[in-house]
Formats: C-alpha cells, sequence, structure tokens
C-alpha cells in the first residue's frame, strides 16, 4: 500500500471510529430505558424522551448547523463536533436529574446532525474521484457497526455497571476519535459549499420534494413507535430476562445492517416502486407484533423481521431525495441531503413519542400496530409518489415523441 493510500485509509478508519461513537450514542437509550427510569426515579415514558429529544435536536441541528458551519475549514469542524459530542455524553454520564439528562442529549445530538451532513464529504476527498463511493461506504461502516454491536454492548455495560458507564465509555470512544482525527484527518481539505436561505425554502415549498420528506419521517419513524420501547417490552409482555434482552438486541442489529444492504440493491433502479414494497411488508410486520409479543418464538421472529425491515427503506429515500432535489432545486442537492436526514430524526422523534404516550395509556402491546398505521400512511403517500413518477415519465416520452 503506497503512502497516500495508507493516509487516505487511516483518515476514513478515523471518520469510521467517528461515525461509530455518534451512532451508538442516538440509539443506546433504547437499551436503557428501564435502567434510567428506575435510577432517575422518572417513567418509562418520560425515559423515552431521551430518544425523542436527540431526534428533535438532529431534526433542527442538521440543516440549521450544516448550513451556519458551510464556510468552515471542514477538518476544524470535525474536530469542534467531537467536542461537542464528548461534551454533550459527559455530561449525560453525570446527569442527576432527567431535566440535565435530556439537556445532554440536545447538545449531543447536536454534533450528530453535522457530523452526518459533512461525513461523507470528507470521506469522498480523502480519495481520487473513482473511489468515493467505497470511502463513503467505509465511513458508514462505523454506523453498522455501530448498530449491530453498539447498542447491545451499551445495554449490557449499563446493566452490569449501570447507565452511566455506557455512557462514559461513548465519552471513551469520543476521545479516541477526537485523537485519531486531530491526527490522520489532512487539514487542507476543501471548504464545503455556502449554502443560502432561498435554497433551504426552495425545498421545502417544492410540493415533491415535500411529499417525499413526509414519507421519510412517516415510514421511517413508525417503527420507533415500538423500537423505542422494544427493551420493556420484550422484558415485560414477552417474558424475557435482561440478559436475555441483550442477545434479542444484538440480534436486531445484525437484522437492521442486512436489510440496509438488501434496501440499497432494491431501491438502485426504481427506488419509488421499491419504497412502496418495503413499506407495506413493513407495515404488515408492525401489526403482527401486536398479535406476536405475548409469545416468546412468534415474538421474536417478529422482532427479527422488524429490525429487517426497520432500515431498509434508507438508502431507497435518500437516493429518491437526490435524485428530486437534482430535478427541481439543483442549487441545493447536499441541503436537501440534510432536511431528509432532518425528516428521518423528526420521524424518530414522532415514533418515540407516540409510543411514551400508548405505553403509558394502553400498554407496550399496542405501540406495534400503532407503529404499523403510521407506516400505512407512508405507504398511500408513496403510492402517490408512484403516480406522480408514472405521469412525469409519461410527458418526458411524450414529449421526446414530439420533438421527433
Amino acid at each position: 500500500m503506497s503512502v497516500d493510500k495508507k493516509r487516505s485509509f487511516l483518515g476514513l478508519l478515523a471518520l469510521a471510529v467517528s461515525a461509530f461513537a455518534i451512532g451508538t450514542t442516538e440509539f443506546i437509550s433504547v437499551g436503557l430505558l428501564p435502567l434510567i427510569s428506575e435510577d432517575l426515579n422518572i417513567s418509562v415514558k418520560t425515559a423515552g424522551l431521551t430518544v425523542s429529544l436527540y431526534a428533535l435536536g438532529v431534526t433542527f441541528g442538521a440543516p440549521i448547523l450544516t448550513s451556519l458551519t458551510s464556510r468552515m475549514s471542514r477538518k476544524s469542524l470535525l474536530l469542534w463536533i467531537m467536542v461537542i459530542f464528548i461534551i454533550g455524553n459527559s455530561l449525560a454520564a453525570g446527569a442527576t436529574s432527567v431535566g440535565v439528562l435530556l439537556f445532554a442529549r440536545v447538545i449531543s445530538a447536536f454534533s450528530h446532525g453535522v457530523f452526518m451532513s459533512i461525513g461523507s464529504t470528507i470521506a469522498a476527498n480523502l480519495v481520487p474521484e473513482n473511489k468515493r463511493a467505497s470511502a463513503i461506504s467505509i465511513m458508514f461502516t462505523g454506523l453498522t457497526v455501530a448498530t449491530v454491536t453498539g447498542v447491545p454492548f451499551g445495554t449490557f455495560l449499563g446493566q452490569q455497571f449501570g447507565w452511566r458507564i455506557a455512557f462514559l465509555t461513548i465519552v471513551g470512544i469520543g476521545v479516541i476519535a477526537l485523537i485519531a482525527n486531530s491526527v490522520l484527518i489532512p487539514s487542507g481539505l476543501k471548504t464545503g459549499a455556502r449554502t443560502y436561505l432561498r435554497d433551504q425554502v426552495k425545498l421545502i415549498t417544492n410540493g415533491r420534494l415535500l411529499l417525499v420528506f413526509t414519507i421519510t419521517a412517516l415510514g421511517y419513524g413508525g417503527t420507533f413507535v415500538a423500537f423505542t420501547y422494544l427493551s420493556p417490552l420484550l422484558q415485560e409482555v414477552t417474558g424475557f430476562s435482561a440478559n436475555t434482552v441483550t442477545v434479542i438486541l444484538l440480534v436486531y442489529g445484525i437484522a437492521i445492517a442486512i436489510g440496509n444492504m438488501t434496501g440499497g440493491k432494491l431501491a438502485d433502479h426504481h427506488p419509488v416502486r421499491a419504497l412502496f414494497f418495503m413499506f407495506i411488508i413493513q407495515a404488515v410486520v408492525l401489526f403482527t407484533v401486536s398479535l406476536t409479543a405475548p409469545f416468546k418464538a412468534a415474538g421474536l421472529i417478529s422482532i427479527v423481521l422488524m429490525g429487517l425491515f426497520a432500515f431498509m427503506n434508507v438508502p431507497g429515500l435518500q437516493v429518491y431525495v437526490v435524485t428530486l432535489a437534482e430535478r427541481f432545486v439543483p442549487s441545493a442537492v447536499d441541503v436537501a441531503s440534510a432536511i431528509n436526514i432532518a425528516a428521518f430524526n423528526a420521524g424518530i422523534a414522532i415514533g418515540s413519542y407516540l409510543g411514551g404516550i400508548i405505553t403509558e395509556s394502553i400498554g407496550l402491546i399496542h405501540t406495534g400496530w400503532i407503529g404499523g398505521v403510521m407506516v400505512t400512511s407512508a405507504v398511500l403517500l408513496t403510492g402517490w409518489s408512484l403516480k406522480l413518477e408514472n405521469n412525469d415519465r409519461l410527458q418526458r416520452n411524450f414529449t421526446e415523441k414530439k420533438a421527433c
């Protein structure tokens, strides 16, 4: 391996470690809700706000902070992201009240939103143009590994040593990422393109893009009605022990990783059609979760299937947003991607908050089918979007024939 290739690989490895830390902290609370609830003497619903408010922090932080920092040095911005990440998780680890914990989660979320917006760009700039897709996939390996191992490992640490230790471990990983980025990421990276408010306004007022942002929030967020409260559901309704739940979360993470990779391949050629059928199956699985949750074997199968389809829609949604932005607002493709990241997290916030209300009012077992209703709404909107795409294709064919 040449010196340049080795330097590029080490830089990508530093980004992957950062992605692992940020990916782990996003969902770490899911496995820790019962512990946080008991330690801080709050309800599971209130503890669930650690997921909801984090998602809202990313929702507003991604497009706004990405725009405000667009002219900063990429390396300086990356280092500041990790500093804020470390501060947020340190505050969480030391929180003695739910107010401090929620504040800490929002601080961490701000770093998440900006990292997700600029991480791919930095990775692409570390390698030659013909290697960019591979570079981005290496960075996202950190998120995949976090999904598979980070959350169950954090849950295990929390169960064995207390939930604060789980957050302190994330702080440690953040420090390693900060050092790695400072040493391995080059200083001369190209700064981002300046973004303008008028471009953001164009994006959120374009009917077609607004439609897909809504699909993202509903289709992705629907699973989080149940997923946010998966740990208490598995313990209180299905009857699994806390240690078994940790293993189930690991299997769930593996299913998510498989689904994510499969979703990318399925959405390569016709993302809208693929999304339509993904959402249909996802809705059916969520309805099934409520029916099978009281039974260990059937419940476990349903939960694994829920994981398989939970993130399968992500690649297709991102590709579709970029395609529409290139068609309707070509000057703001990067911002469109950031807004869709915000839409993903808006869905998490809505789903987890709704799950908390359901948990306290009619019971944990109902989170599945209500999430299914949310995804069914995405099915209907995706069907509408598919019809609009077909109309566009017919119009283009008619125009081309007329031109001939």
